[in-house]
């Protein structure tokens, strides 16, 4: 597993998430987890970034030293390793990807509100699902 993220004083007070990321299709490439803040959420610039390998079914990461507080959840598999989640010409995903609390998309990401999570000083242990629009 891999992290990229942004430690500093508030890390002292930092706690774990774990996310089990369901519904993966296959064991190709990775799978990537974003945990955002609200203002870097629209952006996708998120806080925390971390990939475990993926594997059909469902995949657990855990991210540790998460400051408590609220942050949306964002994931996807990236099947082929790009680093990128994949789009055809009209721009619908070609690989799988979900938000906390399996909140809706309808065109759009959904709210910050709708895909967030809060992390307490104890942690937080939570589950989203993928969806794929388009088959392999």
């Amino acid at each position: 597993m891999k992290l990229d993220g942004v430690k500093g004083a508030a890390a002292v007070l930092a706690a774990a998430l774990s996310v089990t990321v369901q519904g993966v299709r296959n064991g190709d490439g990775e799978i990537v987890l974003a945990v955002c803040e609200e203002a870097a959420y629209p952006a996708g610039r998120c806080a925390f970034r971390v990939t475990a390998p993926a594997a059909e079914g469902s995949v657990r990461i855990a991210v540790p030293d998460v400051p408590p507080g609220t942050y949306a959840l964002r994931a996807y598999h990236d099947e082929n390793g790009n680093g990128q989640l994949d789009r055809n010409l009209l721009g619908v995903p070609r690989e799988g990807f979900g938000f906390g609390n399996d909140a809706p998309v309808l065109l759009v990401p959904p709210s910050f509100r709708d895909a967030a999570v809060t992390v307490g000083e104890d942690g937080v242990e939570t589950a989203l699902t993928l969806r794929y629009w388009i088959s392999p």
